[in-house]
C-alpha cells in the first residue's frame, strides 16, 4: 500500500522562505518515488496543523527550518500524536539548536570547539567581550541567521534582526581558514565538502542564493583532512543523539579542525550540501528522501 507522507514546510522562523523551497523539492522527489504526498505550509496555529494531520499520515517529512521547526517544538507535537517523522527527535533537535549546550557536549566527547563566551546583546554592543577577530551569533538560530564577524578596524557588531529579542548571544573566536561541511546519513558520513564564497563567509545569502557559494568535495590531496572531518561529524551526530540525516560544519586553519555546529535538518534546496554529497556517493535525491521516510521514527 502506498505510504501517505505529509511534508511540513514554511513555518514562521527567519528561515521560512528556504523551508518552502526545501519542502517543495522534497515533495516533488517523494511523488517521483511513488509516495502519496500532502504538502502543508505550517502557520503558527497548532490547532490548524493538527486538523491538517487528520487522518494521520503514515509519516511526516519535516522540511521546516529554524525555531519551532527544528528545535524540538514540532517534534514534541508529533511525538504526542505518535506520527513517525524524519530527522532527529525532540532532545537531539533541542540540544543541537542550543549552540552553547551542544558545544559543552562536543568538548566532553573530545570534539574540538572554538573559544567562546555567552553575553547579552547589551554587553556585546558595549564593547569587545572577546579578543578580535570574533564571531557574534544567536545562540539558537540556524542557517547563519544573525551571524556577524567583527575584525580589527571594524566599529563593532550592530543590532540586527538576528539579535532582536535574544536574551543572550554566543561570541566565538573566529577561525580564519577553510570552511568544511560533512553530511551524516544513518550515522555514517557521506563526504567532506569545502565551501567557498565571495561574500567573506558562508552566510545565509551565500547558502541559498544561486552562485552565492562554491562546493567542492575534498580530493585525495586532502584525504587525511577529509577522513578526520567525517570522523568528527559522525561522532557529533552520535554525541547529540541525532538520527536520520544531519550536517556538521567545521573551520580548518591549517592546524586545527574545529566544529561550529550540527544542523539536524540540513537544507534540501537545489544548492544544498547534503543532496550534493549523497549524489557523490551514488544516492539520488528521490532515493535520499525515500530513505529518510522509510527510517522515520518518533519518541514514544
Amino acid at each position: 500500500m502506498t505510504k501517505h507522507v505529509a511534508v511540513l514546510m514554511g513555518g514562521w522562523s527567519a528561515e521560512r522562505e528556504v523551508s518552502l523551497v526545501s519542502g517543495a523539492a522534497c515533495s516533488n522527489a517523494l511523488q517521483e518515488a511513488g509516495y502519496d504526498v500532502t504538502p502543508i505550509d505550517v502557520q503558527r496555529d497548532m490547532g490548524a496543523l493538527m486538523t491538517r494531520l487528520y487522518p494521520k499520515p503514515d509519516v511526516v517529512f519535516n522540511a521546516l527550518h529554524g525555531r519551532y521547526g527544528e528545535d524540538g517544538c514540532v517534534q514534541g507535537l508529533l511525538d504526542i500524536l505518535a506520527i513517525p517523522y524524519t530527522h532527529s527527535g525532540l532532545m537531539a533537535s533541542s540540544i543541537a539548536m542550543d549552540k552553547p549546550m551542544a558545544k559543552r557536549l562536543f568538548e566532553v566527547a573530545g570534539i574540538p570547539v572554538a573559544e567562546h563566551v555567552i553575553a547579552t546583546p547589551d554587553e556585546i554592543l558595549s564593547g569587545d567581550v572577546l579578543a578580535r577577530p570574533y564571531v557574534v551569533k544567536p545562540a539558537n538560530e540556524g542557517s547563519s541567521v544573525g551571524v556577524q564577524i567583527v575584525r580589527d578596524g571594524d566599529n563593532g557588531p550592530v543590532m540586527d534582526d538576528g539579535m532582536v529579542g535574544s536574551p543572550y548571544m554566543m561570541v566565538e573566536e573566529f577561525i580564519d581558514g577553510r570552511e568544511l561541511s560533512v553530511g551524516v546519513m544513518g550515522g555514517k558520513p557521506l563526504a567532506a565538502t569545502e565551501v567557498t564564497t565571495h561574500r567573506g563567509f558562508y552566510d545565509y545569502d551565500a547558502k541559498y542564493e544561486d552562485g552565492g557559494s562554491q562546493h567542492d568535495i575534498l580530493t585525495d590531496a586532502d584525504a587525511e583532512l577529509s577522513v578526520e572531518a567525517m570522523r568528527l561529524a559522525a561522532l557529533a551526530h552520535e554525541t547529540l543523539g541525532c538520527r536520520g540525516v544531519s550536517r556538521a560544519d567545521f573551520r580548518f586553519d591549517g592546524e586545527r579542525l574545529v566544529i561550529l555546529e550540527v544542523n539536524t535538518q540540513p537544507g534540501m534546496t537545489p544548492t544544498s550540501l547534503v543532496p550534493e554529497q549523497a549524489a557523490h556517493v551514488g544516492i539520488s535525491f528521490p532515493e535520499l528522501v525515500s530513505w529518510m521516510v522509510e527510517n522515520a521514527e518518533c519518541d514514544q
